[in-house]
């Protein structure tokens, strides 16, 4: 098979799960996943040569990269518009969300919002992504071995803000 014949199955057979990946990180900003899912595919038809025969984790850490050049882009636009005096919350667009509409399990969004974005990133990658420890040594360009202990270490640091959560909310969590 020809490296175009490889890109073209691997797009077809990846294409939903890198755009699935790709938006649960984006939170809710959807009119960027199709942007990021792009340069993803983009990226690996540059270097349909170099991709592995699994290609899934690979691209996932081709996305992992365009994620984060599209969150620091997104971040330069938000102090722009602040410092323009355009903000979204000065045009009444912004949306309060009232104590008793905690959607289900977001205690558990909470919990995860509160680690380090590595941390975060590692339990979406076993936990959204389904991938294997080996995969996930993939996609964060590090060994298996380091991939492990940063799962372990991310799994208990999850533990204990559920933990916290709970203690502060009660019961009813």
């Amino acid at each position: 098979m020809s490296n175009d014949e490889i890109f073209a199955a691997a797009y077809r057979e990846h294409y939903w799960a890198v755009s699935r990946y790709v938006a649960r990180r984006l939170d809710g900003r959807s009119g960027e996943v199709e942007e990021v899912v792009a340069e993803v595919f983009t990226v690996a038809w540059r270097r349909r040569a170099d991709l592995p025969p699994l290609p899934l984790p690979w691209l996932y850490g081709v996305a992992r990269n365009c994620l984060a050049n599209a969150v620091r882009g997104y971040g330069r636009r938000r102090r722009l518009v602040h410092r323009l005096g355009n903000d979204e919350s000065a045009h009444g667009r912004q949306v309060a969300v009232g104590p008793d509409a905690e959607a289900p399990g977001g205690w558990v969004h909470e919990a995860l919002a509160r680690l380090s974005a590595a941390d975060q990133e590692v339990l979406r990658l076993t936990a959204w992504e389904e991938l294997g420890v080996e995969e996930v040594a993939v996609v964060l360009g590090c060994g298996v071995r380091a991939a492990a202990m940063r799962l372990h270490r991310a799994r208990r640091r999850l533990r204990a803000e559920i933990d916290r959560l709970s203690v502060l909310g009660g019961a009813g969590r």
